[in-house]
């Protein structure tokens, strides 16, 4: 009504009034009347905003890539932002152009030359793992960039998101890297093989060691044995030579005694034959007749008989017939029977 309007501002929203070309009001949150005519009014957002950015450059190694990422930023300066910038309001309030848009362009164009000399001086692969170092360059870069102290902005944060190459590059560097892989796992599975070959060498290396171990224990068991056999061989020996020595003495000794018997023997033949011969030299020319005589005492019917019959054979041609029945041998050897029967009771 009459030009005068009222506006009211968020506490995040920093207002510059000016009326007639001065200042009339100034800060944060604000809310007033004004007069249209000879006001104007900047407003400037003091919250932190993100900006992407993304753009392409060129390695040492001739390669493109694009880089894409994220800043975030604040308005430090909302005055000096608005002495660069047009952040003036129209009369519905609105802003009269996108001066934001600007402010991310500037920003992006500050990124951009700030990282520029630090990529052309990696090689491709290098630039593809710097994502890191690229983020802290573009920080530097900004931080320390008149244009953004010019514009009165503090940059929070920078993170690059991605680095890619070309299309053409990413496949043939997909290739080279399924190769490398696949040659890594090629090479893995030599190693592996390899090892296991190994392994297997070394099991069969102490298995034969074990093995020759093995025998040459048999060996040492065996020659010991042998020698065990020797010895007791010997030991055989000796007791068989000893007792063969035994033997011989012990002959020897039945030798010596058997002579020494033989010698007692015939020692004692010669005195029995030297007493028979002296005790029988009377009787030698006497007759077997007179000896019977005078033996008379120890002589049986029997004997008697004996000697009658004896007498008959000598004289045998001079007798012509002798009857001799058995019932006279039967009696005469009764009665010898009858004899000895009464000797053996008498004794």
């Amino acid at each position: 009504m009459f030009g005068i309007k009222f506006i009211k501002f968020d506490s995040m929203t920093y207002v510059i009034q000016y009326k007639h070309g001065k200042v009339k009001r100034e800060g944060k949150g604000l809310s007033f009347y004004y007069y249209t005519p000879t006001s104007s009014i900047t407003a400037i957002p003091l919250g932190s905003k993100d900006i992407q950015f993304i753009f392409n450059e060129t390695t040492k190694d001739f390669q493109t890539i694009t880089i894409q990422g994220q800043i975030t930023y604040k308005i430090e300066d909302p005055k000096q932002l608005a002495e660069s910038l047009d952040f003036t309001l129209d009369t519905n309030h609105r802003y009269k152009s996108d001066n934001f848009e600007k402010l991310d362009q500037r920003l992006n164009n500050e990124a951009q030359t700030s990282t520029s000399s630090f990529i052309q001086g990696l090689s491709l692969k290098e630039a593809l793992r710097g994502a890191k170092s690229m983020s802290e360059k573009i920080n530097e870069g900004l931080k320390s960039s008149n244009s953004a102290k010019i514009l009165g902005v503090e940059v929070l944060s920078v993170d690059v998101l991605s680095v890619k190459p070309t299309p053409e590059m990413s496949k043939a560097l997909e290739t080279e890297t399924r190769e490398s892989l696949q040659k890594d796992a090629d090479l893995a599975i030599y190693e592996r093989r390899n090892f296991a070959v190994e392994q297997e060498r070394i099991i069969k290396e102490s298995e034969l060691s074990t093995e020759i171990a093995v025998q040459e224990k048999k060996k040492q068991i065996n020659e010991k044995q042998a020698e065990i056999k020797i010895r007791d061989a010997e030991n055989d020996r000796k007791l068989r030579e000893m007792k063969v020595l035994a033997d011989v003495s012990i002959e020897e000794q039945k030798t010596k005694l058997i002579d020494m018997q033989v010698e007692n023997e015939k020692k004692v033949a010669e005195s029995k034959g030297y007493t028979l011969e002296k005790t029988l030299k009377p009787y030698k020319d006497m007759d077997w007749k007179t000896l019977m005589a005078l033996n008379s005492g120890n002589v049986s019917a029997l004997d008697n008989i004996g000697f009658a019959f004896r007498e008959l054979a000598e004289h045998s041609e001079k007798i012509g017939t002798l009857n001799i029945t058995p019932d006279f041998l039967e009696t005469v050897i009764e009665n010898q029977r009858e004899i000895k029967k009464q000797n053996k009771k008498a004794e």
